[in-house]
């Protein structure tokens, strides 16, 4: 496949309305700094330029990269509830493709003969350029041609963006494998059946990334291209990363740290914070009741140790009236020796 088109905008936005969004994006975001965004997409930028020239004799690099935001957060949204699938829209103000040149891919829904497939085939060729739409694949043929992991692989390869019939969604996971949630390609749903369809295809392919729902701790999204130049990625970067963290539970909050990286580089940090004090809770008990159990078996220890502190104490004292008892001891034997009888043992012991 040739080299996805790459587009600057099919309707670009003047570079102060972008800029000013950029600055108010970033605002949005307490304690991320503007001037450290642009000095790691430009540093990326040019890792990316030369491994490029590295390898210009192995044609290695025949498409832009796609520069990945990614965002840790503090806290798992969801831990252990279900996967959501519907991607969430993100807009961007420079676009990552554009329709004239963009290979997108449509799966729709069909019968085992294909009937959905042909009526959606009928149904885009009304629309100018088929809707902006270059492959259409029905749910019957993506079963059988592409069963097999390698077909599903080169299938995930070959288009820029997939669509989806918005009906057929939640059968596409096991249909297409995991290949296209690891290179953030999975389908995007769409209405087909809406009269403006090729107004929906434009949206999804100029105007906007997105985010799978987070289900974990990581959340990955592509925010830019290399061919847009160090000003345009950084936008993106900002307008993405402050639509992405709206979408988070906790928003700003449970973010801790943010990077952006290529497909192969390593991800270079543009925000990080200390993560959250953690909270001591005893047994099932949460909250301040976890707090108090806290400082009741810190109150038990400092006991504990008093009363260790207390026993040498008490030892001593025994032995001094022991040592004090004695020689009372020995006239009170001394006087029974006299009247000739034995003397009654101390402390209930037993006769000599």
């Amino acid at each position: 496949m040739a080299g996805p088109a790459v587009a600057s905008s099919s309707a670009p936005a003047p570079a102060s309305a972008t800029a000013a969004a950029a600055a108010s994006a970033a605002q949005q975001l307490p304690g991320l700094k503007r001037d450290q965004v642009d000095r790691a997409v430009a540093s990326l930028l040019k890792h990316v330029a030369d491994q490029r020239a590295k390898a210009a004799s192995t044609q290695l690099f025949d498409e832009d990269e796609i520069i990945y935001l990614t965002i840790a957060l503090k806290r798992s949204p969801h831990p252990g509830g279900p996967k959501k699938l519907k991607p969430v829209r993100i807009p961007i103000p420079h676009p990552l493709f554009k329709t004239e040149g963009a290979e997108v891919c449509l799966f729709v829904k069909d019968s085992k003969g294909g009937e959905g497939h042909k009526a959606a085939k009928a149904r885009l060729a009304k629309f100018t350029s088929k809707g902006g739409v270059s492959k259409i694949i029905g749910l019957s043929k993506l079963r059988t041609k592409y069963e097999s992991h390698e077909a599903k692989r080169q299938l995930c390869g070959s288009y820029d963006l997939f669509l989806a019939d918005e009906r057929v969604l939640p059968s596409l996971p096991k249909l297409i494998g995991k290949s296209f949630f690891k290179k953030r390609k999975q389908p995007i749903p769409i209405d087909i059946r809406a009269a403006n369809f090729p107004e929906q295809v434009a949206r999804v392919v100029e105007r906007s990334t997105f985010m799978a729902p987070p289900a974990g701790s990581c959340v990955t999204l592509r925010a830019a291209r290399e061919g847009m130049g160090a000003a345009a990625a950084a936008e993106n970067v900002l307008a993405a990363l402050a639509g992405a963290v709206a979408k988070v539970p906790k928003k700003w909050s449970n973010v801790q740290a943010v990077y952006i990286k290529t497909g192969e580089s390593v991800a270079l940090p543009i925000y990080q914070t200390l993560p959250d004090k953690p909270v001591r809770i005893e047994g099932g008990g949460g909250g301040e009741g976890g707090a108090a159990e806290g400082e009741e078996d810190e109150d038990m220890e400092e006991g504990g140790e008093e009363e260790e502190e207390a026993a040498p104490s008490k030892a001593s004292k025994g032995k001094g009236q022991q040592q004090a008892a004695a020689p009372k001891r020995k006239a009170a034997a001394a006087a029974a020796a006299a009247k000739g009888r034995q003397p009654k043992p101390a402390h209930g012991g037993r006769r000599r």
